[in-house]
């Protein structure tokens, strides 16, 4: 079905890039590169400008770190949504938290989007989505808490944990008052799991893609992209343009992304080759 964020409606042949915008300044990639308000507002102005359909603002390190209690994390993000909203009126804005209490408050300030990346660790933001309208994402963890690395974590059959655990939160949500429409679901490259995990979910993203829900993809320069070809995260665009592809093509809708305009350009292709996107030009042969 359609997915419906804020005043946008997206069919279900459109890929769509989810750009990061981080209010940190100990991210793991861009280092707090956009920590400050301005650095923050110049790189969603830039962000729209290369192609992103949605925005998603974090103000907690996803890993291990500094202490960020809700207060701060507030700080950091509420006033950015209200800035974006102001600038962008039609532009989605995600917010990357887990907490209700921020939630609430970024939902109050124009959020159109809930991306709760720790599998419901806060039952509480389900309750703020269905008040507010509000899409939710539903993330596979690895079932640990929020900012947790995993340490020789095993599964039977990672996908199999990964369509039972996202299904379940996308259900229980909808029960809960979620829009329907509204609900991605995540497998959470990285989190919780290690490098052959996130290739096997890579590999076998069709499992999620069939059960009907939109799907959403965190491979941005990421450690299994890293691991994988033995790279630090800054020489990491490659491998994460190439498990875009593939990502693409198995069927996933939304790809969260440092690099706009490289995605865009990737899932621009990938559009066209498999017949959903015309070219943007068709000249040779014709003269």
């Amino acid at each position: 079905m359609p997915l419906q964020l804020g005043s946008a409606t997206f069919e279900d042949d459109e890929l769509l890039v989810m750009a990061i915008v981080n209010r940190t300044p100990d991210s793991f990639y861009d280092r707090g590169a956009t920590f400050s308000m301005a650095a923050a507002l110049d790189a969603v102005d830039r962000a729209v400008t290369e192609g992103a359909d949605i925005v998603d603002v974090g103000g907690v390190r996803a890993g291990p770190g500094a202490p960020v209690d809700a207060a701060e994390e507030i700080r950091r993000v509420a006033d950015l949504v209200a800035a974006v909203r102001d600038r962008h009126p039609k532009l989605v804005i995600s917010v990357d938290t887990w907490r209700a209490e921020v939630g609430r408050v970024v939902a109050e300030n124009g959020a159109d989007l809930l991306n709760d990346a720790w599998e419901g660790a806060d039952p509480g933001l389900v309750a703020v989505a269905a008040e507010y309208g509000t899409g939710l994402v539903c993330t596979h963890a690895g079932h640990l808490p929020p900012r947790t690395k995993p340490h020789r974590v095993s599964y039977p059959d990672v996908t199999a944990d990964v369509v039972s655990t996202v299904v379940g939160l996308a259900e229980r949500a909808v029960a809960a008052g979620v829009r329907p429409d509204g609900i991605v679901i995540d497998p959470g490259h990285d989190f919780g799991k290690n490098t052959r995990h996130s290739l096997t979910l890579t590999r076998e993203l069709q499992r999620l893609t069939e059960t009907g829900w939109p799907v959403l993809v965190a491979l941005s320069r990421k450690d299994f992209v890293g691991e994988t070809l033995d790279l630090p995260a800054t020489d990491r665009l490659e491998g994460t343009l190439a498990a875009t592809a593939i990502s693409a093509w198995l069927g996933a809708r939304v790809f969260r992304a440092h690099d706009v305009r490289a995605t865009r350009r990737v899932l621009d292709m990938v559009a066209s080759i498999r017949g959903t996107r015309e070219p943007a030009v068709s000249r040779r042969g014709l003269a």
